[in-house]
């Protein structure tokens, strides 16, 4: 569990808001009906079933929202503070926000948000500094800013990125494909994808990606069917979807989803199977040399999380929660896949192992450390070279991502009073440069955050936050806010944010 306090001047009280008058509520009558469910032999009534209908289909249903919505936006349309909160609310949103940089293709990209925009741009450019151009702009692909973009995949030669589409914040995936160099999108549409990314074979002539059949021709079916067997495709560029290669399925399991990655390398398919959101994963691996062979078993049950991290060759790194609730790192030589022949790289020690990223040549590894960021720099054979030193001892950060062969990478760090700020960083030297800092209309000077830490009734050491303005006394007489939360395994750092 993760607990802040924020010591603020500034509270919300009930007599502070002032409720319109209103004459007494007239609901709209939910009617009873004589439904019930049997469960192991018990009946248990539900009079309401009938509000489960379809709204688009039903007009008994429909006619009952319309009258539950004319209630409550009249009552809220009254609100004497309605515009005065809604004018602090949009000046507290309206700031510029950035992406984290990265690199592909020999180009550099960065998305960027002028702070009022429905969807943010995505930007490219030749070399750092250099002109920014624009390569996405979803913003004019709809007139109410509903159309987004929803993922990104980039050709290793960099002449093309398959982009997906997401209507109205759809889980469904439409995936085009645009030419970097001349900005024009090729016809190529590739539909029904979700819960899948793309990863473009070393040629640049297409890429993987995980789809389910098309739903029935029913209305709305889209959006209704339950999601079962996902597939996992090869699409050619140029070519209609229809021609599409299936690389992988099981019929036995409609449940199992499946994530492609090509190796850096360009030689291997990573084939990542999951069940749901659980962490627990099966690996398979396919050889891109053989044309004609098929994914294999490399990992064959769900014991653990294993999470691809990078490949020598033949040996395989993977960060695995087996034997290991923290997460440890782990190698796999594919020529002898036992488990009596994997080697463990990097133990697992008394902080959580988030996730870890390979980019020149070594591993970044993300901690969580006090509900902190912290990032561990090690090489393939485990050896730890430095910690990455942030410009805040308390905060949160992301990023690291990128190329073997990279020299630079670039991360995204914020606290409590600390606006989100992108950073250049050196993989040789370890040096963190400013590159873009978000411009917000308050003095982050002004602030501090402190981390102390209690013991519960079972002994447990819980680490809490303190962020407050300088200079106010800690005294008991300060109105507070408390903030806490565990469970999932999601932790919430310290980080900037103007909802909280």
């Amino acid at each position: 569990m993760i607990v802040s306090y924020l010591f603020t001047p500034i509270v919300l009280s009930a007599s502070l808001f002032i409720a319109p008058q209103q004459d007494t509520f007239t609901y709209p009558d939910a009617k009873r009906v004589d439904h019930f469910d049997e469960y192991h032999g018990e009946r248990v009534p539900d009079p309401y079933r009938w509000l489960e209908g379809d709204a688009l289909e039903s007009k008994e249903v429909q006619d009952w929202i319309e009258a539950e919505n004319e209630i409550t936006f009249r009552y809220l349309h009254d609100i004497p503070q309605r515009q005065q909160i809604e004018s602090r609310l949009t000046e507290l949103w309206n700031y510029e926000k950035f992406g984290t940089p990265f690199k592909a293709g020999g180009r550099y990209y960065y998305s960027k948000n002028d702070g009022l925009q429905n969807q943010s741009i995505t930007y490219m450019m030749d070399s750092l500094g250099g002109e920014p151009r624009v390569l996405f702009d979803p913003n004019s692909w709809s007139e109410d800013g509903t159309i987004a973009l929803a993922g990104m995949a980039f050709s290793d030669d960099g002449r093309y990125v398959a982009y997906g589409v997401a209507e109205a914040g759809s889980d469904w995936r439409t995936w085009k494909v645009r030419n970097i160099t001349t900005g024009e999108d090729l016809p190529d549409a590739v539909r029904w994808v979700k819960f899948s990314g793309a990863s473009w074979t070393p040629d640049g002539k297409g890429f993987f990606y995980g789809r389910y059949d098309e739903p029935k021709a029913d209305a709305g079916g889209e959006f209704t069917n339950l999601n079962k067997y996902q597939k996992l495709y090869y699409h050619r560029v140029g070519t209609d979807q229809s021609e599409d290669v299936l690389v992988f399925k099981n019929d036995h399991e409609p449940d199992w989803m499946f994530g492609a990655h090509v190796t850096e390398d360009g030689r291997y398919l990573i084939i990542s199977v999951s069940k749901g959101t659980d962490d627990n994963s099966r690996v398979l691996i396919k050889d891109l040399t053989e044309p004609y062979g098929l994914p294999v078993d490399f990992i064959d049950n769900f014991d653990a999380a294993y999470n691809f991290i990078e490949n020598e060759g033949s040996v395989f790194y993977f960060r695995t929660t087996l034997n290991s609730p923290k997460g440890r790192i782990i190698a796999i030589d594919l020529r002898r896949p036992g488990m009596d022949h994997w080697t463990e790289i990097v133990p697992e020690n008394e902080n959580t192992l988030r996730s870890v990223g390979s980019v020149g040549n070594m591993m970044a590894l993300n901690y969580l450390v006090d509900a902190n960021t912290q990032i561990s720099l090690h090489d393939f054979s485990g050896r730890h070279i430095r910690n990455v030193d942030f410009p805040f001892p308390i905060g949160s950060a992301s990023g690291f991502g990128g190329k073997r062969s990279d020299t630079e990478t670039f991360y995204q760090f914020s606290s409590y009073a600390v606006p989100p700020s992108v950073y250049h960083y050196d993989m040789i030297t370890g040096e963190s440069q400013l590159l873009f800092k978000a411009q917000v209309d308050f003095n982050p000077n002004d602030y501090e955050t402190i981390q102390v830490k209690y013991p519960s009734k079972d002994g447990t050491i819980i680490p809490m936050f303190l962020s407050y303005k300088k200079g106010i006394k800690k005294d008991g007489n300060n109105p507070t806010l408390l903030y806490a939360y565990g469970g999932f395994n999601i932790p919430i750092t310290p980080r900037f944010s103007v909802s909280d």
